[in-house]
């Protein structure tokens, strides 16, 4: 008998509770996190009415995930798709990421050829388009139309095993969806990632640390605090958030280097710890 073999797995509620601490452990995103709550608490009441035979209502799985870059999309939709998987919405639970490029092709029919194949790896699973208003932002010829034609007509074909997750800067988003009325109706749900305060920024940064054996003065961790806070309030336009944090901390990781490398005996202390002198710039 082969059933004896198969490994033993955590139970689906085991499996499903580590996800969603995962999901709400992750640092900020408050809103985020009510809103997916609230979503999947909804699937989970979808999938008891259904096997009571009770009327179950219409509902979009599909999300618009908007906001600036670096404030936690991909994770979240990376994490949505194993929880998604859990929930039994979707029967594999893989994540395939693309952007434009990954589904459109310079050449007339080759761009609904690409698309489908994308659309083929993400069936069970889901598909997340970052960066997706720039399929019908641009001039003249254009086979981005194409992609999102597409994309909707397999969205209608399948929907029983395949979720949508497009991302993307806010008011990009909502010009995109307002632009089709098939984007309209199959993307009724957005999710605002809003951008990082500087306490969250610091956590990420003291995140960092911890995650790869670095460890901060007293003076470094003060300097730290008020370095990400200010890069908050400045937040220029196209504010990266967490990923100016991981590039700030490679800086302060290469001036460390720098400083101790040529000192006598290098201890673990001294490779460990970011001094003030490596972390101000």
């Amino acid at each position: 008998s082969n059933y004896t073999s198969e490994q033993p797995t955590l139970s689906d509620t085991e499996n499903l509770d580590s996800l969603l601490q995962e999901l709400n452990s992750l640092i900020g995103l408050k809103t985020v996190k009510k809103e997916l709550n609230n979503l999947i608490n909804l699937v989970k009441i979808r999938r008891l009415r259904e096997e009571m035979g009770l009327k179950t209502p219409d509902m979009s799985l599909h999300l618009v995930f908007s906001g600036n870059p670096g404030t936690g999309k991909t994770t979240v939709a990376r994490l949505l798709a194993e929880i998604y998987h859990q929930l039994g919405v979707v029967s594999k639970g893989q994540f395939v990421e693309v952007d434009r490029a990954g589904l459109v092709e310079g050449y007339v029919g080759q761009t609904a050829q690409k698309t489908s194949k994308v659309c083929d790896e993400a069936m069970g699973g889901i598909l997340f388009i970052d960066e997706a208003y720039t399929l019908t932002k641009s001039d003249g010829q254009d086979f981005g139309q194409e992609a999102v034609d597409t994309l909707l007509k397999r969205m209608e074909d399948n929907r029983a095993d395949f979720i949508v997750i497009v991302a993307g800067y806010t008011e990009e988003m909502k010009e995109f969806i307002d632009s089709n009325p098939g984007l309209k109706s199959r993307f009724n749900k957005f999710i605002e990632f809003p951008d990082y305060n500087g306490d969250e920024m610091y956590k990420i940064y003291d995140l960092m640390c911890c995650s790869q054996d670095y460890v901060l003065t007293q003076d470094a961790s003060r300097f730290v605090k008020d370095y990400l806070y200010n890069m908050t309030l400045e937040g220029e336009e196209n504010f990266a958030n967490a990923r100016e944090v991981r590039n700030y901390f490679e800086r302060c990781v290469e001036r460390q280097a720098s400083r101790i490398v040529t000192s006598d005996n290098i201890d673990a202390n001294k490779l460990t710890t970011l001094c003030i002198e490596d972390v101000k710039e």
